[in-house]
């Protein structure tokens, strides 16, 4: 095939949507139901997109099991964000939430009920009733199967409103105009390698999040910051990228998650002494305490010599007390991942544990209606026209520094929709197709044929795929992990340099994959280097701790400096931005010492 683009594919949608997890399916559907033209890219089947592995439920303030209304809801996401989250975005989503819950029952999602009949809500870390009161049952769930059921149900209604999927394809990257409108993508089938070029009059990035920068991950090998590299490509910059969250209970030494919800049942962690260990970080949540405070906890228990094991290197999350019908009815995958993966049964033996990297905060900046939007000089930020993202990739910021739990299943419905719902506006106003540059999509296509060809016997300088990723993976794990410091992310930030300079030599060169899944490897690896050099360049620069982010050598919150966001791209490197502490319609929620 010739690179003339000429010869290439083209086809044309209203919107293209890359990605086809809950927040690509939750905006396709709203787009197909408004009779708009609507294509969904992913490189997985769409109902093996990661939305599929969230487990523990959707937070909303609907009181069926305790007191409750959004309010509350926004409280608690504001002080578990340690007040780096956007309160008008806060606002806009605690409020959406009921009727997003309430929408997802419509649709079919199978929630788990009470015996009146009302969806089912189980406690979670980071809740509150009354602004800091007394625990809240505010988690929607689906036993601990709830992104199942809701990606599954997305699907089928897409179906039925006849939305277009490109199964198993991959997008490289944007394509724009001379204007910079943002048009489209080119993408390539991973089967046959056919390249193809859709045009499209609004995109929406939808690609999930980043946990293969990691070695240890409750993330699936899929999560690798897709649309987060290709924004960077594009001159996006990437927002909060030093801020990943670890789960506190991922299956030790592997990674696996064992969702919240175990805990929100009434499990509970104990260290090597049998101690209820955090009776010790969090006195009146314990182990409903917001995650990364778990996740520090459990680290210092075990580097301060109190861990299970013979190694003493994890502590263990016992669920034995509940029950074998309590754990069967409300934890039924948690059972079966702990049988096929540990030969344990939790109804009757403690689960090893160890914080794992689990979601990223961070990812490109967007406003509450689902736009991409990024600082120009004399304005704090403007919409880059045509281009939208919504869920992990995205960054509202709902989650600021650290996200509760329950809250990523809300943040990728409620933000799928208001993209969508401000696509069919922007498009009422944008009814044609704009062209594109045809120079920007010519060199697209030549990088996707940078690697059909296998390097040759004297080329001695190349490097594998494989190899690179794995030294990334070890690198971020080593340097960007639940504990931080100047000389551990100085490190960091020169080890990844240099991986990201080696990559100009990556070859394809394993034969044991088919050659466009190695082709697709490759772009994988290249958009987590992105993200690497985002999150360990703004984590070095960071000299506070807050959320996630935990420095030994500034423990402290510093509202006076680091009340801003990061911005790292390309072109600026590190740039900052202020968080918008007003929310729409109420008072905002002035920084407060965070406890629990």
């Amino acid at each position: 095939m010739s690179s003339d683009v000429t010869s290439i594919e083209r086809r044309q949608f209203d919107t293209l949507i890359i990605g086809a997890g809950g927040g690509g399916l939750r905006a396709s559907l709203q787009l197909a139901e408004a009779d708009l033209s609507v294509a969904v890219v992913s490189k997985v089947f769409p109902t093996r997109s990661h939305t599929v592995a969230a487990q523990g439920g959707m937070n909303a303030a609907l009181a069926n099991v305790s007191p409750d209304n959004w309010h509350w809801h926004m409280f608690d996401t504001v002080k578990g964000s340690d007040y780096l989250g956007d309160q008008d975005a806060i606002e806009y989503m605690c409020r959406a939430a009921p009727k997003a819950v309430y929408e997802l029952e419509h649709f079919g999602v199978p929630f788990s009920r009470l015996d009146n009949g009302k969806i089912y809500q189980r406690a979670f870390g980071g809740q509150s009733q009354n602004f800091g009161g007394d625990q809240a049952s505010r988690t929607c769930a689906a036993a601990d199967r709830t992104g199942h059921a809701i990606l599954h149900s997305l699907y089928q209604q897409n179906i039925r409103a006849k939305t277009h999927f490109f199964d198993e394809y991959f997008a490289v990257d944007l394509i724009k105009d001379d204007e910079g409108h943002v048009l489209g993508a080119v993408i390539f089938n991973i089967q046959n390698g056919q390249i193809m070029v859709i045009e499209a009059k609004t995109t929406l990035l939808a690609t999930g999040g980043a946990g293969q920068l990691f070695k240890t991950t409750t993330n699936a090998l899929i999560n690798t910051g897709d649309g987060m590299g290709m924004a960077m490509r594009a001159g996006i910059p990437l927002q909060d990228m030093e801020f990943f969250q670890f789960h506190p209970t991922g299956i030790a030494g592997r990674g696996m998650l064992i969702t919240e919800g175990a805990r929100g049942e009434g499990g509970y962690l104990v260290n090597g002494d049998g101690e209820r260990l955090m009776e010790r970080y969090a006195p009146k949540a314990k182990d409903l305490a917001s995650r990364d405070v778990v996740s520090r906890a459990i680290a210092v228990e075990v580097r301060e010599g109190r861990g299970c094991g013979p190694n003493k290197d994890h502590v263990l999350l016992k669920l034995d007390h509940l029950g074998e019908a309590v754990i069967q009815k409300r934890l039924p995958g948690i059972r079966q991942t702990c049988i096929t993966f540990l030969g344990i049964d939790p109804a009757e033996t403690p689960i090893p544990v160890f914080p794992t990297a689990h979601y990223t905060m961070g990812g490109i900046p967007t406003n509450r209606f689902g736009q991409v939007v990024v600082p120009v000089k004399d304005t704090p930020e403007e919409p880059v026209a045509g281009l939208y993202a919504a869920g992990e990739c995205a960054c509202v910021s709902v989650h600021g520094g650290n996200r509760l739990g329950g809250n990523s299943l809300l943040d990728i419905l409620v933000f799928g929709r208001a993209a969508a719902n401000h696509i069919i506006d922007y498009l009422k106003e944008n009814k044609y197709h704009r062209s594109a540059n045809e120079e920007s999509v010519n060199e697209i296509v030549a990088k996707i044929k940078r690697y059909d060809q296998p390097p040759s016997s004297s080329d001695t300088a190349s490097e594998t795929v494989a190899n690179l990723r794995k030294e990334l993976k070890q690198t971020m794990e080593d340097h960007c992990s639940v504990f931080r410091n100047k000389e551990i992310l100085k490190e960091g930030v020169d080890k990844v340099e240099q991986l990201a300079e080696r990559m100009k030599n990556v070859r394809i060169d394993d034969q044991s994959f088919t050659f466009n899944t190695a082709k697709v490897e490759a772009f994988e690896l290249e958009n987590l280097m992105a993200c690497a050099l985002a999150a360990i360049h703004s984590a070095y620069a960071r000299e506070e701790s807050r959320g996630a982010h935990s420095r030994t050598d500034f423990t402290e919150r510093d509202d006076k400096s680091w009340m801003r966001h990061s911005l790292y791209s390309f072109e600026n490197g590190l740039d900052y931005k202020p968080v918008r502490t007003k929310p729409l319609s109420v008072e905002s929620f002035p920084p407060k010492p965070r406890v629990y």
